[in-house]
C-alpha cells in the first residue's frame, strides 16, 4: 500500500525514528488546522537502525504508548518510509488513459521503470497535469518501493491499534510541511527564495534545500544529538536516560558548556557548512538565503545564534504549528518544545481532507 491520493477526514502522522515514536492528529487544511492530539514515546536502542525496524515488539509497543498519551480521536494512520527505501519517477503518458489505464500501464512497463521484480513491488501514481511540451500527453508521478518496505511500517500502526490508511515518502511529507515553516520565516519570503532545512536527529543529520516547495538538494549525514548524549553519559557517569534529560534540562557542572556543548555546537556547524559547500559545488545552485533547523537537538543552547554568526543567514527553529489553533486538552507548552521534531509526523497528518 502506497497512497498519494487523498486520504481520509481525520488522520494521524506516525513517524518512527531510530530513537523515538512520533505522534500527531490534526483537523481542517490550510490556515484553519487545529493540532487535535500529539505524543512522543521513546524507542529502546537498536528497536529501529537505519530507520529499518529490527525489534517490532518494542516499536509497537512504543506506538501503543503513543496513542495512549495522545488518545486521537481518529483510528487512521499515515506513516512514512525513507526516500532511499522508494524510486520516484516522472511518466510521459498519454494524456486520453484512465486511471484503469495508467495502473495496466504501469505494470506492463514495469521493468522498465523499476528496478526490482514487480511481485514485490507496492506503488502508487499520481497525475501531475499536462506535458507542457506535448498538449497530448500527461506528466505522471510514479512511486514505488519493495513491499517489505511497507510491511514492516503498517504491521506495526495495525498492532498498535491504528489503521494503516496511506504510506508516505519522508520526502514528500518534508515537502508538505514546509508551507507551514515559510509561514513561519513570514511575508517577505518569496516562493524562489531557497531554504536549507537541516534536521538534527539523533543519528543522522539531513541537509536540504528548498525552493518552490519542492526539495532540489538532500545530503544525509551519520552525525547526530546521540553523540552528545553519550558524551554526558561517559563523562559525567550517567545512564543513557539521565544523559538525555540533563541534556534538554541542565544541571551539569560548570565545564559542561566549555568542554562538551561548545565542542558540539562546532562540529554541527562544521557539517551544516561542509553540506552548503557540497551543495554549491553539485552545480549552478541557487543562492541559499534563509536556514532552518529542526529535529531534537535543534534547540541546544546557543546553536541558532552561534550558527546565524557564523553562516550570516537568518537561522530560525522549526515550530509548522506557529500559525496553527491548539486543542485545549494538548498541553501547548509541550507541543512548542517538541515542534523542531514533529516535521515529517505534521506532513503526514495535513494529507487529512477537510
Amino acid at each position: 500500500m502506497l497512497g498519494l491520493k487523498a486520504s481520509p477526514k481525520g488522520l494521524v502522522g506516525v513517524d518512527i525514528t531510530s530513537a523515538t515514536v512520533k505522534l500527531i492528529e490534526l483537523k481542517g487544511r490550510g490556515q484553519q488546522r487545529r493540532v487535535e492530539s500529539y505524543a512522543v514515546r521513546p524507542l529502546r536502542e537498536g528497536a529501529v537502525v537505519e530507520r529499518r525496524i529490527r525489534n517490532m515488539d518494542d516499536v509497537v509497543e512504543a506506538i501503543g504508548r503513543a496513542v495512549e498519551q495522545a488518545r486521537p480521536r481518529s483510528r487512521h494512520a499515515a506513516v512514512a518510509i525513507p526516500p532511499n527505501a522508494a524510486i520516484t519517477k516522472t511518466l510521459t503518458l498519454p494524456a486520453s488513459l484512465s486511471d484503469e489505464e495508467i495502473e495496466g500501464r504501469i505494470q506492463l512497463e514495469s521493468d522498465k521503470h523499476i528496478p526490482f521484480p514487480f511481485n514485490e513491488v507496492a506503488f502508487d501514481f499520481q497525475r501531475l497535469g499536462a506535458n507542457t511540451r506535448y498538449p497530448d500527453q500527461q506528466n505522471v508521478l510514479l512511486v514505488a518501493c519493495r513491499q517489505q518496505e511497507v510491511g514492516q511500517l503498517t504491521d506495526a500502526v495495525l498492532q498498535a491499534g491504528l489503521e494503516p490508511t496511506a504510506v508516505d515518502i519522508e520526502t514528500f511529507a518534508l515537502e508538505r510541511v514546509f508551507s507551514e515553516l515559510r509561514r513561519q520565516l513570514g511575508q517577505g519570503i518569496g516562493e524562489s527564495e531557497c531554504v536549507a532545512l537541516v534536521d538534527l536527529g539523533a543519528n543522522m543529520n539531513a541537509f536540504h534545500v528548498l525552493q518552490h516547495g519542492r526539495t532540489l538538494y538532500s545530503r544525509d549525514t551519520v552525525f547526530g544529538g546521540r553523540k552528545l548524549t553519550d558524551h554526558i553519559r561517559q563523562r559525567y557517569g550517567l545512564s543513557l536516560e539521565e544523559a538525555g534529560l540533563a541534556k534538554k534540562r541542565g544541571g551539569l557542572p560548570e565545564d559542561y558548556a566549555d568542554q562538551v556543548l561548545m565542542p558540539f555546537v562546532d562540529a554541527v556547524i562544521q557539517q551544516i557548512g561542509r553540506s552548503l559547500q557540497l551543495y554549491y559545488s553539485a552545480g549552478r545552485n541557487p543562492t541559499v538565503k534563509h536556514l532552518i533547523l529542526a529535529g531534537g537537538s535543534s534547540v541546544i543552547p546557543g546553536l541558532r545564534e552561534k550558527l546565524e554568526a557564523s553562516s550570516g543567514m537568518r537561522v530560525e527553529i522549526a515550530n509548522p504549528f506557529m500559525h496553527m489553533t491548539i486543542n485545549p486538552r494538548v498541553n501547548a507548552s509541550a507541543l512548542t518544545s517538541d515542534a523542531p521534531a514533529l516535521l515529517t509526523a505534521c506532513g503526514l497528518a495535513m494529507r487529512a481532507r477537510p
